[in-house]
């Protein structure tokens, strides 16, 4: 990260320990920040050299704003997010429903002229991208916010794509796209110098027809709307890349080459009402689809399910999911069945603990190929690399990099996949790469795919136990799983 990025982030975020004392969260900062930041662009825009026709309504630009305090500066930013929440495109798509969280009018002012002081457009959309995804990390990393809903490792969204290798002119799908990670790590490496060179062609259809998302947060779509826009993707009043809503609901229509996405944790799917007597209940949310294979609550079950078919016949995905999709009975099973079947299930990366912003959280990343409908099992054989067997990870204290999954990459050896050699032999048990015949699978309890081989070395040498604070943290995220099937047992009972 440059020096003047780290500055302007330093800045931005140093904002929020008075906010905070407001009772601001960082999530509503930032979404804040969204709504100004993009009033400033938009202002930058309308002036020389660019000369824009930027839609923003005469008397609600940044401009009637910039120069105001107090409760004149509060009154006119309440009637802009209410005047712009009423257009079209992404513009109104950011604004909609847009409210000021900032009640102390001096800090807004203060907001406002760090903003104003900046030349966003000038800056490179490297440099904006990386300031908008330093304050999404900061978010992500205050777990009381919630933010890790959205955020997945950015070092294994890197090392998914270079997996999947996607390629100029080509679809790519994220159906539960939080803020944008995996579209812009896709579109880093579609435009890296070493990997392609982008006609004119290639870099309008990257631009506005590559990328295809859908979340069903509202705060975290327009976060996203914003981060795509700031990173050149989608157009500002026209093409709007992602949709706002529950993706399972339908199917959508698109046919994608390419899937990347991270499903949102928690087994199950469930609506809200109340009863007759004026009490609340829930009850779990299925999906009766004809394209599905089967019916469940399971939400990653179904993810699975509408990833099948929004990829094109020749399609490829990588899915990061959950254990329990790996072993659960009666719909889970089906789904594995289906999925080695119908699809080459090549790959399976098991991850490490301690990555993600939920403790406890034990997952995994599916690697499989769509192929035409057949009377023979598509899937010959997966390969499982054991990324998790005594690795350990921390959020702050020991983060998960890019060197560390550099050696899953030169396992899967993405220039060509069906050139793969085991590191696992009878003389090397510790090998994390192993490939295993799809007929061994299916032989399996459910058809398990929870597969794993490697001596955990805590249990076995009791004299060489990991570091404290390892440990420490492994019976936290241990304790946490625990609580969270519990409390889900618990919820089920009292239904």
């Amino acid at each position: 990260m440059s020096e003047q990025t780290t500055t302007i982030i330093s800045k931005v975020w140093g904002m929020c320990g008075p906010l905070r004392d407001d009772g601001v969260s960082y999530g509503d900062y930032l979404e804040q920040l969204t709504y100004l930041i993009f009033l400033k662009m938009s202002d930058e825009y309308s002036k020389p050299p660019y000369k824009k026709d930027t839609g923003i309504p005469e008397g609600y630009t940044w401009t009637d704003m910039n120069t105001l305090k107090g409760a004149e500066l509060e009154e006119k930013y309440k009637s802009i997010l209410e005047k712009l929440g009423e257009q079209g495109g992404i513009l109104g798509k950011i604004f909609k429903q847009a409210t000021n969280k900032v009640s102390n009018a001096a800090i807004l002012f203060r907001i406002v002229q760090m903003i104003d002081k900046e030349k966003w457009v000038s800056m490179s959309s490297d440099v904006k991208g990386e300031i908008y995804e330093g304050l999404l990390q900061k978010n992500a990393e205050d777990v009381k916010s919630g933010a890790g809903q959205y955020f997945t490792p950015r070092s294994l969204i890197r090392a998914m794509v270079k997996c999947l290798r996607p390629e100029p002119m080509k679809t790519i799908a994220d159906p539960c796209c939080g803020s944008g990670g995996f579209f812009l790590a896709a579109q880093e490496f579609l435009t890296a110098p070493g990997n392609f060179v982008l006609g004119r062609e290639e870099k309008e259809f990257l631009k506005n027809n590559t990328f295809y998302g859908n979340e069903l947060v509202s705060n975290t779509y327009k976060l996203c709307l914003m981060n795509l826009y700031l990173h050149n993707i989608g157009d500002i009043y026209g093409n709007v890349p992602v949709s706002l809503g529950d993706a399972l609901l339908t199917d959508p229509g698109y046919r994608v080459d390419y899937v990347l996405t991270n499903p949102p944790f928690g087994k199950k799917s469930s609506i809200t009402f109340t009863n007759e007597e004026g009490e609340q209940e829930d009850e779990d949310l299925v999906y009766n689809r004809q394209d599905f294979w089967t019916t469940s609550s399971n939400k990653q079950l179904n993810f699975i399910q509408h990833i099948i078919t929004i990829m094109k016949a020749t399609g490829k995905a990588a899915v990061v999911v959950p254990d329990n999709v790996l072993f659960e009975g009666g719909a889970g099973e089906i789904i594995r069945k289906k999925l080695l079947e119908t699809t080459d299930l090549h790959t399976i990366l098991r991850l490490p603990t301690g990555i993600f912003y939920k403790p406890g959280v034990k997952a995994n990343v599916l690697f499989f190929d769509r192929k035409p409908a057949g009377p023979e099992t598509q899937t010959k054989e997966v390969w499982i690399y054991d990324f998790r067997t005594n690795v350990h990870f921390t959020l702050k204290q020991h983060p998960m990099t890019d060197e560390d999954l550099a050696d899953f990459i030169k396992c899967y050896n993405p220039e060509n996949r069906h050139m793969r050699s085991e590191t696992w032999r009878e003389d090397n048990p510790d090998g994390r790469w192993r490939k295993f015949k799809v007929d061994d699978i299916f032989a399996r309890d459910k058809t398990s795919l929870d597969i794993f081989w490697i001596k955990d070395k805590s249990l076995a040498d009791l004299d060489n136990l990991p570091d404290p604070d390892v440990l420490a943290s492994d019976i936290i995220d241990n304790l946490q799983s625990a609580i969270d099937s519990f409390n889900e047992l618990m919820g089920t009972l009292n239904r």
